[in-house]
Protein backbone atom coordinates (compact mmCIF):
# COMPACT_ATOMS: atom_id res chain seq x y z
CA UNK A 1 0.00 0.00 0.00
CA UNK A 2 2.89 2.36 0.13
CA UNK A 3 3.76 1.78 -2.86
CA UNK A 4 0.63 2.58 -4.37
CA UNK A 5 0.33 5.78 -2.51
CA UNK A 6 4.22 6.79 -3.24
CA UNK A 7 3.51 6.28 -7.15
CA UNK A 8 0.55 8.43 -6.58
CA UNK A 9 2.24 11.17 -4.96
CA UNK A 10 4.58 10.97 -7.74
CA UNK A 11 1.56 11.31 -10.44
CA UNK A 12 0.26 14.39 -9.02
CA UNK A 13 3.99 15.61 -8.42
CA UNK A 14 4.32 15.50 -11.68
CA UNK A 15 1.32 17.31 -12.77
CA UNK A 16 1.82 19.96 -10.04
CA UNK A 17 4.84 21.17 -11.07
CA UNK A 18 4.92 20.88 -14.66
CA UNK A 19 6.71 17.72 -15.52
CA UNK A 20 4.06 15.19 -17.29
CA UNK A 21 0.36 16.36 -18.32
CA UNK A 22 -2.59 13.47 -19.73
CA UNK A 23 -2.47 14.40 -23.36
CA UNK A 24 -5.60 16.06 -24.21
CA UNK A 25 -7.24 16.74 -20.62
CA UNK A 26 -9.83 19.67 -22.00
CA UNK A 27 -11.50 16.81 -24.11
CA UNK A 28 -10.94 14.10 -20.78
CA UNK A 29 -7.57 12.62 -22.37
CA UNK A 30 -6.58 9.98 -24.36
CA UNK A 31 -5.41 6.47 -22.53
CA UNK A 32 -1.77 5.80 -22.29
CA UNK A 33 -0.86 9.13 -24.02
CA UNK A 34 1.02 11.70 -22.10
CA UNK A 35 2.48 15.06 -23.04
CA UNK A 36 5.89 16.25 -21.69
CA UNK A 37 5.27 20.10 -19.49
CA UNK A 38 8.00 22.71 -19.31
CA UNK A 39 10.11 21.11 -16.94
CA UNK A 40 9.41 17.50 -18.27
CA UNK A 41 10.34 18.50 -21.59
CA UNK A 42 14.25 19.85 -20.05
CA UNK A 43 14.27 16.83 -18.19
CA UNK A 44 13.38 14.54 -20.94
CA UNK A 45 15.95 16.73 -23.39
CA UNK A 46 18.83 16.07 -20.71
CA UNK A 47 18.34 12.76 -20.44
CA UNK A 48 18.07 12.07 -23.85
CA UNK A 49 21.85 13.95 -23.64
CA UNK A 50 23.29 12.26 -21.10
CA UNK A 51 22.78 9.03 -23.01
CA UNK A 52 24.11 10.57 -26.20
CA UNK A 53 27.10 11.91 -25.04
CA UNK A 54 27.59 8.33 -23.20
CA UNK A 55 26.87 6.44 -26.00
CA UNK A 56 28.30 8.65 -29.11
CA UNK A 57 30.21 11.15 -28.40
CA UNK A 58 32.37 9.01 -25.88
CA UNK A 59 32.92 6.86 -28.40
CA UNK A 60 34.84 6.97 -31.34
CA UNK A 61 33.55 3.89 -33.21
CA UNK A 62 29.64 5.16 -32.73
CA UNK A 63 27.62 7.32 -34.93
CA UNK A 64 23.89 8.29 -34.69
CA UNK A 65 21.55 8.53 -37.09
CA UNK A 66 17.56 10.05 -37.31
CA UNK A 67 16.16 7.54 -39.51
CA UNK A 68 12.16 8.39 -40.62
CA UNK A 69 9.05 6.99 -38.56
CA UNK A 70 7.46 6.08 -41.61
CA UNK A 71 9.28 3.00 -43.47
CA UNK A 72 8.29 0.86 -46.84
CA UNK A 73 5.98 -2.02 -45.37
CA UNK A 74 8.23 -4.71 -46.90
CA UNK A 75 10.77 -3.75 -43.59
CA UNK A 76 7.70 -4.75 -41.19
CA UNK A 77 7.52 -8.42 -42.74
CA UNK A 78 11.36 -8.79 -42.83
CA UNK A 79 11.44 -8.01 -39.45
CA UNK A 80 8.86 -10.38 -38.04
CA UNK A 81 6.38 -7.67 -36.98
CA UNK A 82 3.76 -8.31 -39.05
CA UNK A 83 3.27 -11.94 -38.78
CA UNK A 84 4.51 -11.93 -35.17
CA UNK A 85 4.50 -8.79 -33.20
CA UNK A 86 1.93 -10.03 -31.12
CA UNK A 87 0.75 -9.42 -27.08
CA UNK A 88 -1.38 -12.52 -25.74
CA UNK A 89 -4.03 -11.18 -24.10
CA UNK A 90 -7.02 -12.21 -21.75
CA UNK A 91 -10.09 -10.54 -20.24
CA UNK A 92 -11.82 -10.72 -17.24
CA UNK A 93 -15.70 -11.43 -17.70
CA UNK A 94 -16.76 -9.95 -14.37
CA UNK A 95 -14.84 -6.52 -14.50
CA UNK A 96 -14.14 -6.44 -18.11
CA UNK A 97 -10.74 -5.50 -17.75
CA UNK A 98 -8.07 -6.84 -20.00
CA UNK A 99 -4.46 -8.20 -19.39
CA UNK A 100 -1.95 -8.90 -20.79
CA UNK A 101 -1.30 -13.12 -19.51
CA UNK A 102 2.37 -13.02 -19.12
CA UNK A 103 2.25 -9.89 -17.10
CA UNK A 104 -0.42 -11.43 -15.10
CA UNK A 105 1.96 -14.65 -14.60
CA UNK A 106 4.95 -12.45 -13.97
CA UNK A 107 3.37 -9.90 -11.50
CA UNK A 108 2.18 -13.05 -9.59
CA UNK A 109 5.63 -14.35 -9.59
CA UNK A 110 7.21 -10.84 -8.77
CA UNK A 111 5.22 -11.07 -5.60
CA UNK A 112 6.77 -14.45 -4.18
CA UNK A 113 9.96 -13.25 -5.36
CA UNK A 114 9.03 -10.07 -2.96
CA UNK A 115 8.25 -12.60 0.40
CA UNK A 116 11.36 -13.94 -0.22
CA UNK A 117 13.09 -10.62 -0.16
CA UNK A 118 10.78 -9.78 3.21
CA UNK A 119 12.50 -13.11 4.99
CA UNK A 120 15.49 -12.17 4.07
CA UNK A 121 15.46 -8.58 5.27
CA UNK A 122 13.60 -9.24 8.60
CA UNK A 123 16.67 -12.07 9.01
CA UNK A 124 19.58 -9.73 7.91
CA UNK A 125 18.00 -7.26 11.05
CA UNK A 126 17.57 -10.01 13.43
CA UNK A 127 21.45 -11.35 13.17
CA UNK A 128 22.91 -8.08 11.88
CA UNK A 129 26.84 -8.21 10.60
CA UNK A 130 27.13 -11.88 11.31
CA UNK A 131 23.99 -12.39 8.53
CA UNK A 132 25.35 -14.84 5.77
CA UNK A 133 22.28 -14.19 3.01
CA UNK A 134 23.62 -17.22 0.61
CA UNK A 135 23.47 -19.52 3.40
CA UNK A 136 20.27 -17.70 4.55
CA UNK A 137 18.60 -18.57 0.91
CA UNK A 138 20.18 -22.26 0.72
CA UNK A 139 18.71 -23.64 4.45
CA UNK A 140 15.36 -21.42 5.24
CA UNK A 141 12.28 -23.80 4.45
CA UNK A 142 10.31 -20.69 3.88
CA UNK A 143 12.66 -18.95 0.56
CA UNK A 144 13.74 -22.81 -0.46
CA UNK A 145 9.86 -23.53 -0.82
CA UNK A 146 9.18 -20.18 -2.33
CA UNK A 147 11.74 -20.17 -4.78
CA UNK A 148 10.88 -23.60 -5.90
CA UNK A 149 7.35 -22.01 -6.77
CA UNK A 150 9.47 -19.34 -8.69
CA UNK A 151 11.12 -21.95 -10.62
CA UNK A 152 8.51 -24.19 -11.26
CA UNK A 153 6.25 -21.35 -12.46
CA UNK A 154 9.30 -19.72 -15.05
CA UNK A 155 9.55 -23.02 -16.48
CA UNK A 156 6.06 -23.77 -16.89
CA UNK A 157 5.83 -19.37 -18.58
CA UNK A 158 8.54 -20.37 -21.11
CA UNK A 159 6.63 -23.50 -22.40
CA UNK A 160 3.73 -22.00 -23.05
CA UNK A 161 5.48 -19.13 -24.59
CA UNK A 162 7.86 -21.25 -26.60
CA UNK A 163 4.97 -23.16 -27.66
CA UNK A 164 2.44 -20.33 -28.28
CA UNK A 165 0.26 -22.14 -26.65
CA UNK A 166 -2.92 -20.17 -25.61
CA UNK A 167 -5.06 -22.60 -23.85
CA UNK A 168 -1.86 -23.95 -21.64
CA UNK A 169 -1.23 -20.39 -20.61
CA UNK A 170 -5.27 -19.58 -19.55
CA UNK A 171 -4.67 -23.20 -17.72
CA UNK A 172 -1.50 -21.76 -15.97
CA UNK A 173 -3.34 -18.64 -15.01
CA UNK A 174 -6.26 -20.89 -13.69
CA UNK A 175 -3.69 -23.22 -11.72
CA UNK A 176 -1.64 -20.63 -10.06
CA UNK A 177 -5.23 -18.92 -9.00
CA UNK A 178 -4.19 -15.56 -10.27
CA UNK A 179 -7.64 -13.48 -9.85
CA UNK A 180 -8.42 -10.03 -11.66
CA UNK A 181 -7.16 -6.99 -9.60
CA UNK A 182 -10.28 -4.85 -9.84
CA UNK A 183 -13.33 -7.74 -9.39
CA UNK A 184 -11.19 -10.11 -7.47
CA UNK A 185 -12.51 -13.13 -9.64
CA UNK A 186 -10.93 -15.80 -11.96
CA UNK A 187 -13.95 -15.57 -14.41
CA UNK A 188 -11.07 -15.59 -17.28
CA UNK A 189 -11.56 -15.37 -21.00
CA UNK A 190 -9.28 -17.67 -23.96
CA UNK A 191 -6.31 -15.85 -24.27
CA UNK A 192 -5.70 -14.42 -27.43
CA UNK A 193 -2.92 -13.08 -29.61
CA UNK A 194 -3.23 -9.49 -30.37
CA UNK A 195 -0.80 -7.13 -33.27
CA UNK A 196 0.55 -4.18 -31.54
CA UNK A 197 1.57 -2.53 -34.69
CA UNK A 198 -0.53 1.01 -35.73
CA UNK A 199 -1.52 1.16 -39.15
CA UNK A 200 -1.52 4.20 -41.79
CA UNK A 201 -1.95 4.73 -45.24
CA UNK A 202 0.40 6.85 -47.92
CA UNK A 203 -1.55 8.40 -50.98
CA UNK A 204 -3.55 11.33 -52.62
CA UNK A 205 -6.53 8.86 -52.51
CA UNK A 206 -8.59 5.64 -50.47
CA UNK A 207 -7.67 3.34 -53.65
CA UNK A 208 -4.37 4.12 -54.16
CA UNK A 209 -3.11 4.69 -50.77
CA UNK A 210 -0.17 2.39 -49.92
CA UNK A 211 -0.86 0.42 -46.30
CA UNK A 212 1.82 2.00 -43.66
CA UNK A 213 2.76 1.29 -39.96
CA UNK A 214 3.95 3.47 -37.69
CA UNK A 215 7.20 2.06 -36.43
CA UNK A 216 6.83 0.21 -33.44
CA UNK A 217 10.73 0.30 -32.95
CA UNK A 218 13.75 2.12 -33.88
CA UNK A 219 16.18 -0.93 -34.83
CA UNK A 220 14.74 -1.65 -37.97
CA UNK A 221 15.71 1.92 -39.06
CA UNK A 222 19.21 1.57 -38.13
CA UNK A 223 19.50 -2.01 -40.04
CA UNK A 224 18.23 -0.54 -43.61
CA UNK A 225 21.02 2.00 -43.15
CA UNK A 226 24.04 -0.72 -42.26
CA UNK A 227 25.58 -0.23 -45.55
CA UNK A 228 24.69 3.37 -46.15
CA UNK A 229 26.07 5.03 -43.02
CA UNK A 230 29.27 2.13 -42.79
CA UNK A 231 30.74 3.19 -46.70
CA UNK A 232 30.17 7.11 -45.70
CA UNK A 233 31.45 7.27 -42.00
CA UNK A 234 34.10 4.52 -43.29
CA UNK A 235 33.50 2.76 -40.31
CA UNK A 236 35.64 -0.50 -39.25
CA UNK A 237 34.24 -3.33 -37.12
CA UNK A 238 33.27 -3.22 -34.31
CA UNK A 239 31.21 -0.13 -34.64
CA UNK A 240 27.66 1.26 -33.66
CA UNK A 241 25.56 3.00 -34.84
CA UNK A 242 22.80 5.08 -32.17
CA UNK A 243 19.51 6.40 -32.30
CA UNK A 244 16.27 8.36 -30.28
CA UNK A 245 13.13 8.45 -31.18
CA UNK A 246 9.55 7.97 -31.02
CA UNK A 247 7.91 4.68 -31.57
CA UNK A 248 3.87 3.38 -31.70
CA UNK A 249 2.58 0.30 -30.30
CA UNK A 250 -1.23 0.08 -29.81
CA UNK A 251 -0.65 -1.34 -26.49
CA UNK A 252 -4.28 -2.61 -25.23
CA UNK A 253 -2.97 -3.14 -21.50
CA UNK A 254 -1.48 0.80 -21.36
CA UNK A 255 -1.08 1.58 -17.82
CA UNK A 256 1.29 2.56 -14.75
CA UNK A 257 1.46 5.72 -16.01
CA UNK A 258 4.44 6.89 -18.65
CA UNK A 259 5.95 3.41 -17.86
CA UNK A 260 3.58 1.72 -20.75
CA UNK A 261 2.73 4.24 -23.46
CA UNK A 262 1.29 3.86 -26.85
CA UNK A 263 3.25 6.68 -28.46
CA UNK A 264 7.08 6.29 -26.31
CA UNK A 265 10.84 7.28 -27.52
CA UNK A 266 13.85 4.87 -27.35
CA UNK A 267 16.95 5.15 -27.53
CA UNK A 268 18.82 2.28 -28.97
CA UNK A 269 22.42 1.41 -29.94
CA UNK A 270 22.87 -1.03 -32.61
CA UNK A 271 26.89 -2.60 -32.76
CA UNK A 272 27.84 -4.48 -35.43
CA UNK A 273 30.65 -6.80 -34.34
CA UNK A 274 32.55 -10.22 -36.11
CA UNK A 275 30.85 -13.39 -36.15
CA UNK A 276 32.07 -15.40 -32.89
CA UNK A 277 32.76 -12.46 -30.95
CA UNK A 278 29.56 -11.89 -28.90
CA UNK A 279 29.64 -13.45 -26.17
CA UNK A 280 32.70 -10.96 -25.01
CA UNK A 281 30.48 -7.84 -26.38
CA UNK A 282 27.32 -8.76 -24.52
CA UNK A 283 29.39 -9.13 -21.42
CA UNK A 284 31.27 -5.48 -22.15
CA UNK A 285 27.92 -3.76 -22.57
CA UNK A 286 26.30 -5.37 -19.94
CA UNK A 287 28.48 -3.63 -17.76
CA UNK A 288 28.97 -0.43 -19.14
CA UNK A 289 25.14 0.29 -19.70
CA UNK A 290 24.73 -0.83 -15.97
CA UNK A 291 27.77 1.66 -15.12
CA UNK A 292 26.14 4.42 -17.03
CA UNK A 293 22.94 3.89 -15.02
CA UNK A 294 24.73 4.05 -11.36
CA UNK A 295 26.68 7.03 -12.55
CA UNK A 296 23.49 8.78 -11.79
CA UNK A 297 23.65 7.64 -8.06
CA UNK A 298 20.25 6.34 -7.98
CA UNK A 299 20.89 4.07 -5.52
CA UNK A 300 22.85 0.50 -7.08
CA UNK A 301 20.46 -1.27 -4.28
CA UNK A 302 17.80 -0.66 -7.48
CA UNK A 303 18.92 -2.31 -9.94
CA UNK A 304 19.59 -5.85 -10.82
CA UNK A 305 19.96 -8.00 -14.30
CA UNK A 306 17.32 -10.47 -15.35
CA UNK A 307 17.86 -13.16 -18.05
CA UNK A 308 15.19 -13.99 -20.07
CA UNK A 309 13.57 -16.92 -19.61
CA UNK A 310 12.20 -16.90 -23.58
CA UNK A 311 15.13 -15.93 -26.36
CA UNK A 312 13.58 -14.50 -29.24
CA UNK A 313 14.33 -17.49 -32.19
CA UNK A 314 17.25 -15.24 -34.11
CA UNK A 315 18.92 -14.18 -30.24
CA UNK A 316 21.81 -16.07 -28.18
CA UNK A 317 21.73 -14.13 -25.02
CA UNK A 318 19.38 -12.00 -23.75
CA UNK A 319 19.23 -9.92 -20.58
CA UNK A 320 17.54 -6.74 -18.59
CA UNK A 321 18.70 -4.11 -16.48
CA UNK A 322 15.55 -3.96 -14.26
CA UNK A 323 14.90 -0.88 -12.06
CA UNK A 324 12.84 -0.45 -8.83
CA UNK A 325 9.91 1.59 -9.43
CA UNK A 326 7.00 2.03 -6.92
CA UNK A 327 5.72 -0.85 -8.34
CA UNK A 328 8.37 -2.97 -7.87
CA UNK A 329 11.39 -4.27 -10.17
CA UNK A 330 10.26 -3.70 -13.90
CA UNK A 331 12.28 -3.77 -17.16
CA UNK A 332 14.22 -0.11 -18.02
CA UNK A 333 17.05 -1.37 -20.71
CA UNK A 334 17.75 -4.58 -22.60
CA UNK A 335 20.87 -6.03 -23.82
CA UNK A 336 20.57 -8.12 -26.84
CA UNK A 337 22.60 -10.52 -29.05
CA UNK A 338 20.73 -10.33 -31.94
CA UNK A 339 22.93 -12.61 -34.04
CA UNK A 340 23.21 -12.05 -37.58
CA UNK A 341 19.53 -12.21 -37.98
CA UNK A 342 18.24 -9.01 -38.67
CA UNK A 343 20.95 -8.18 -41.59
CA UNK A 344 20.35 -11.52 -43.10
CA UNK A 345 16.28 -10.61 -43.21
CA UNK A 346 17.04 -7.62 -45.15
CA UNK A 347 18.95 -8.82 -47.75
CA UNK A 348 16.53 -11.22 -48.30
CA UNK A 349 13.59 -9.04 -48.82
CA UNK A 350 15.31 -6.12 -50.08
CA UNK A 351 17.36 -8.58 -52.52
CA UNK A 352 20.42 -6.07 -51.73
CA UNK A 353 23.49 -7.16 -50.21
CA UNK A 354 24.20 -5.95 -46.42
CA UNK A 355 27.47 -7.60 -46.13
CA UNK A 356 31.17 -6.19 -44.63
CA UNK A 357 34.20 -6.85 -46.44
CA UNK A 358 36.46 -7.18 -43.80
CA UNK A 359 40.39 -6.11 -45.24
CA UNK A 360 42.22 -8.14 -42.41
CA UNK A 361 40.60 -11.01 -43.17
CA UNK A 362 40.13 -10.61 -46.52
CA UNK A 363 36.27 -11.87 -46.53
CA UNK A 364 32.58 -10.30 -46.78
CA UNK A 365 30.56 -11.51 -44.19
CA UNK A 366 27.42 -10.35 -42.63
CA UNK A 367 28.22 -8.70 -39.21
CA UNK A 368 26.21 -10.00 -36.06
CA UNK A 369 24.82 -7.39 -34.08
CA UNK A 370 24.85 -6.46 -30.28
CA UNK A 371 21.82 -4.04 -29.08
CA UNK A 372 21.56 -1.73 -25.84
CA UNK A 373 17.79 -0.66 -26.15
CA UNK A 374 16.32 1.85 -23.56
CA UNK A 375 12.96 3.77 -22.76
CA UNK A 376 13.59 7.31 -22.14
CA UNK A 377 10.21 7.33 -21.00
CA UNK A 378 10.71 5.13 -18.46
CA UNK A 379 14.03 6.25 -17.62
CA UNK A 380 11.92 9.49 -16.62
CA UNK A 381 9.96 7.64 -14.69
CA UNK A 382 12.78 5.73 -13.08
CA UNK A 383 14.78 9.20 -12.22
CA UNK A 384 11.82 10.78 -10.85
CA UNK A 385 10.39 8.66 -8.80
CA UNK A 386 13.81 7.69 -7.18
CA UNK A 387 14.05 11.52 -6.90
CA UNK A 388 10.77 12.25 -4.81
CA UNK A 389 11.21 12.19 -1.60
CA UNK A 390 9.60 14.39 1.71
CA UNK A 391 12.02 14.73 4.38
CA UNK A 392 11.56 15.20 8.37
CA UNK A 393 13.24 18.41 9.22
CA UNK A 394 14.70 19.39 12.71
CA UNK A 395 12.47 22.14 13.41
CA UNK A 396 9.64 19.38 13.37
CA UNK A 397 8.24 20.10 9.98
CA UNK A 398 8.13 17.89 6.54
CA UNK A 399 9.88 19.27 3.08
CA UNK A 400 9.16 17.62 -0.58
CA UNK A 401 12.12 18.20 -1.89
CA UNK A 402 12.72 16.26 -5.72
CA UNK A 403 16.52 15.11 -5.79
CA UNK A 404 17.13 15.24 -9.19
CA UNK A 405 20.40 14.18 -10.21
CA UNK A 406 22.25 17.95 -10.73
CA UNK A 407 23.12 17.44 -14.85
CA UNK A 408 19.50 16.41 -15.36
CA UNK A 409 17.80 18.75 -13.23
CA UNK A 410 15.62 21.22 -16.11
CA UNK A 411 16.96 24.24 -14.11
CA UNK A 412 19.95 24.31 -12.32
CA UNK A 413 19.88 27.54 -10.63
CA UNK A 414 16.83 29.63 -9.07
CA UNK A 415 18.04 33.80 -8.63
CA UNK A 416 16.19 35.11 -5.57
CA UNK A 417 16.18 39.20 -4.55
CA UNK A 418 15.50 39.01 -1.27
CA UNK A 419 12.82 41.66 -1.52
CA UNK A 420 11.46 43.37 -4.34
CA UNK A 421 12.96 46.96 -4.23
CA UNK A 422 16.44 49.15 -3.24
CA UNK A 423 17.66 47.73 -6.70
CA UNK A 424 17.82 44.16 -5.31
CA UNK A 425 15.83 42.86 -8.46
CA UNK A 426 18.44 44.33 -10.88
CA UNK A 427 21.06 42.78 -9.21
CA UNK A 428 18.62 39.39 -9.51
CA UNK A 429 18.26 39.83 -13.54
CA UNK A 430 21.80 40.73 -14.18
CA UNK A 431 22.87 37.23 -12.84
CA UNK A 432 20.20 35.46 -14.83
CA UNK A 433 21.37 37.68 -17.96
CA UNK A 434 25.23 36.62 -17.04
CA UNK A 435 24.25 32.38 -15.92
CA UNK A 436 21.61 31.90 -18.76
CA UNK A 437 24.00 31.56 -21.64
CA UNK A 438 25.58 28.20 -19.79
CA UNK A 439 22.93 26.82 -17.87
CA UNK A 440 19.08 27.36 -17.65
CA UNK A 441 18.36 29.08 -14.88
CA UNK A 442 15.46 31.31 -13.37
CA UNK A 443 13.84 34.14 -11.76
CA UNK A 444 11.99 34.23 -8.56
CA UNK A 445 10.91 37.37 -6.81
CA UNK A 446 7.37 36.10 -5.54
CA UNK A 447 6.61 35.14 -1.46
CA UNK A 448 8.99 35.05 1.68
CA UNK A 449 12.00 33.41 0.58
CA UNK A 450 11.59 30.33 2.54
CA UNK A 451 8.61 29.96 0.31
CA UNK A 452 10.61 30.23 -2.25
CA UNK A 453 13.14 27.39 -1.38
CA UNK A 454 10.51 25.17 -0.92
CA UNK A 455 9.31 25.49 -4.09
CA UNK A 456 12.23 24.99 -5.95
CA UNK A 457 13.05 22.16 -3.67
CA UNK A 458 9.90 20.31 -5.24
CA UNK A 459 11.09 21.74 -8.62
CA UNK A 460 14.22 20.25 -8.17
CA UNK A 461 16.10 23.27 -8.43
CA UNK A 462 19.94 22.02 -7.44
CA UNK A 463 20.62 25.83 -6.07
CA UNK A 464 18.83 28.62 -4.50
CA UNK A 465 20.91 32.31 -5.07
CA UNK A 466 19.96 35.11 -2.81
CA UNK A 467 20.42 38.77 -3.57
CA UNK A 468 19.93 40.72 -0.35
CA UNK A 469 21.30 43.86 1.31
CA UNK A 470 24.90 42.89 1.85
CA UNK A 471 25.15 41.95 -1.62
CA UNK A 472 25.13 45.33 -2.89
CA UNK A 473 28.44 46.52 -1.27
CA UNK A 474 30.42 42.76 -1.23
CA UNK A 475 29.22 41.72 -4.35
CA UNK A 476 28.43 38.61 -3.13
CA UNK A 477 25.49 36.32 -2.74
CA UNK A 478 24.41 33.36 -0.58
CA UNK A 479 24.19 30.21 -2.39
CA UNK A 480 21.60 27.21 -1.36
CA UNK A 481 22.48 23.67 -1.91
CA UNK A 482 18.95 21.67 -2.46
CA UNK A 483 19.60 18.65 -1.13
CA UNK A 484 21.44 19.75 2.16
CA UNK A 485 20.02 23.05 2.76
CA UNK A 486 23.82 24.46 2.83
CA UNK A 487 23.96 28.32 2.72
CA UNK A 488 27.16 29.85 1.54
CA UNK A 489 28.55 33.08 0.83
CA UNK A 490 30.29 33.65 -2.58
CA UNK A 491 31.37 36.24 -4.59
CA UNK A 492 28.69 36.55 -7.74
CA UNK A 493 32.01 35.98 -10.49
CA UNK A 494 32.30 32.36 -8.90
CA UNK A 495 28.85 31.38 -9.37
CA UNK A 496 30.06 29.99 -12.74
CA UNK A 497 32.22 27.85 -11.53
CA UNK A 498 30.80 26.65 -8.63
CA UNK A 499 27.48 24.99 -10.60
CA UNK A 500 29.06 24.74 -13.55
CA UNK A 501 31.61 21.59 -10.91
CA UNK A 502 27.88 20.54 -10.02
CA UNK A 503 26.34 20.02 -13.04
CA UNK A 504 28.65 19.14 -15.96
CA UNK A 505 28.08 16.08 -17.81
CA UNK A 506 31.66 15.35 -17.46
CA UNK A 507 31.86 15.26 -13.48
CA UNK A 508 29.19 12.56 -14.04
CA UNK A 509 30.44 10.63 -16.79
CA UNK A 510 33.82 9.93 -15.18
CA UNK A 511 32.26 7.91 -11.98
CA UNK A 512 31.81 5.47 -14.87
CA UNK A 513 36.01 4.63 -15.43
Amino acid sequence: MANDDQFKKVISHAKEYGYVFQSSEIYDGLSAVYDYAQNGAELKKNIRDYWWKAMVQMHDNIVGIDAAILMHPTTWKASGHVDAFNDPLIDNKDSKKRYRADVLVEDFREKINQKINKDVAKAQKRFGDAFDEKEFRATNGNVIRRQKQIDEITVQLTKVQEENDLEGFRQLIVDLGIVCPVSGTSNWTDVKQFNLMFGTKLGASAESAMDLYLRPETAQGIFVNFLNVQKTGRMKIPFGIAQTGKAFRNEIVARQFIFRMREFEQMEMQFFIKPGTQKEWFEYWKETRLKWHKSLGLGQENYRFHDHDKLAHYADAATDIEFNFPFGFKELEGIHSRTDFDLKQHEKFSGKKLQYFDHEDNANYTPYVLETSIGLDRMFLAVFSNSLVEEELDNNTTRTVLKLPAVLAPTKAAILPLVKKDGLPDVAKKIVEDLKWDFNVTYDEKDAVGRRYRRQDANGTPFCITVDHDTLNDNMVTIRHRDTMEQTRVKIEDLKDIIKAEVDVKHWLQKMK
